[in-house]
């Protein structure tokens, strides 16, 4: 079975002169009415075709979409919900604008559907709006697909566990972060996640492939639904809709399919005119080497930068507390003395986490001096993340500044004030292979 540039047009054959039956005309008007106004105005939909300039877009470019109608989407939220309901370009899909959002986009596709029904009752079909509007939706599921699919198959989206997280209790976690940590833990397998459904997204916008690769998108974003529902990410209503859409795009097939793989029938492919088939497969062509050259640029970039690719601190790793000195008085390492540390793990430049004897981890902003040996902490401002690149410097009052000592490669001694008062640390470095996790390694048979 293939596809042609009609590759999903109602199959009732597009030069027969037969008519649809009135319950296909309305469910096309609504469709075409709510998928159409969902794909315009909904945040993220697009952005994976502006992905290339992401670098001097300002940061609301992912909420552009939705800014003319966030006055209306405000009014409904706060009048008819109770809530406040603002774009948020951090958000990407369950917060309350974007619910508001499908309510409003719901209510007016309902509404423009019933008035395009009694205004064009006389109409039969609408096969040259049909194949417009499934082009759309595929140029939007496939930028979607691109965007999630390249930063999994460059691993960014969920980047390998950092080192911090090796000593947190499994029930601190979020369940998104259990999720998080488990691919990221797996590259190869966070690839080939990112892998089929970037196939997925080329095939789409390959015209004899569109009905495989709407096929494969269902089956992609299905898989990404459970795992938005089970594990609480945030990404619930958008994967719905991906869903749906793949649903949309393979429903005027749904009798080819039927015959092809459950009755075992001959069919055949749709006939359309050579120009139309020529500029549709450009424009498709076009838009699949954009988005690959647009999202895989992008994501090359930010494997150096957060991703495995990106540098890391010169004291990288998890040192273990031996001995705490405060004040010239040695102090024992008691689980109920929260003043001393117990673990100290170096991960990003710019970043340290001290570990309590409480077990409690503590981020902080860390400038490492190496030429003088020198280590500068300093506690981020309440709701700012305690990085903010590799050529931060502490800008607010620092509360520790320690000189290091490295003998040995295993071995540091840190000296110097802490909160007032004059410290001595030494640790050891702690053996990655100490971890199970870290030291298993695949096995073709195990016992």
């Amino acid at each position: 079975m293939t596809a042609t540039e009609t590759d999903l047009a109602p199959d009732t054959g597009r030069h027969a002169d037969h008519a649809w039956n009135p319950v296909t005309r309305i469910v096309f008007r609504f469709c075409f009415s709510y998928f159409g106004l969902f794909c315009l105005f909904f945040p993220w939909m697009w952005f994976s075709y502006l992905i290339a300039f992401r670098r001097v877009l300002p940061d609301d470019a992912t909420v552009w979409s939705a800014r003319p109608v966030a006055p209306i989407v405000g009014w409904v939220g706060r009048h008819l919900f109770g809530v406040s309901a603002v774009p948020n370009p951090y958000s990407q899909g369950d917060d309350p604008f974007e619910w508001v959002l499908v309510f409003c986009i719901l209510v007016a596709a309902v509404a423009v559907t019933v008035m395009w029904s009694l205004l064009d009752r006389r109409r039969t079909e609408y096969r040259g709006p049909a194949d417009g509007f499934l082009l759309a939706m595929r140029l939007a599921l496939a930028g979607q697909m691109f965007y999630y699919g390249v930063a999994k198959l460059i691993p960014n989206q969920m980047p390998e566990p950092p080192l911090a997280t090796w000593l947190q209790r499994f029930g601190d976690f979020s369940p998104d972060m259990v999720l998080w940590n488990q691919v990221g833990y797996s590259q190869p397998y966070e690839m080939l996640l990112g892998a089929a459904e970037v196939l997925g997204g080329v095939l789409l916008l390959l015209p004899r492939t569109a009905v495989l690769g709407a096929m494969l998108c269902l089956a992609d974003m299905a898989q990404v639904f459970v795992l938005n529902m089970t594990f609480g990410v945030s990404v619930k209503l958008l994967s719905a809709h991906l869903i749906l859409l793949s649903v949309v795009l393979l429903a005027p097939r749904t009798r080819q399919l039927l015959d092809a793989v459950v009755l075992g029938r001959a069919t055949a492919a749709v006939p359309g005119g050579r120009r139309s088939r020529r500029t549709i497969t450009t424009l498709q062509v076009a838009a699949l080497i954009w988005l690959a050259v647009g999202n895989g640029y992008q994501n090359w970039r930010l494997w150096y930068e957060i991703g495995g690719g990106r540098p890391v601190s010169a004291l990288y790793g998890i040192w273990e507390v031996t001995s705490f000195d405060r004040d010239g008085q040695s102090r024992p390492l008691l689980l109920t003395d929260r003043d001393l540390w117990r673990r100290i793990v170096f991960d990003d430049p710019d970043t340290m986490t001290y570990q309590q004897t409480d077990d409690r981890l503590v981020p902080v902003i860390a400038h490492i001096d190496t030429a003088a040996h020198r280590v500068t902490l300093s506690r981020p401002d309440p709701g700012s993340a305690p990085s903010e690149g590799p050529d931060h410097h502490p800008s607010g009052s620092s509360f520790a500044v320690l000189d290091y000592q490295r003998p040995e490669p295993n071995h540091l001694r840190l000296t110097g004030d802490l909160d007032g008062h004059h410290v001595t640390i030494t640790l050891d470095l702690v053996d990655p292979a100490s971890f199970p996790l870290r030291a298993s390694r695949f096995q073709w048979v195990q016992r």
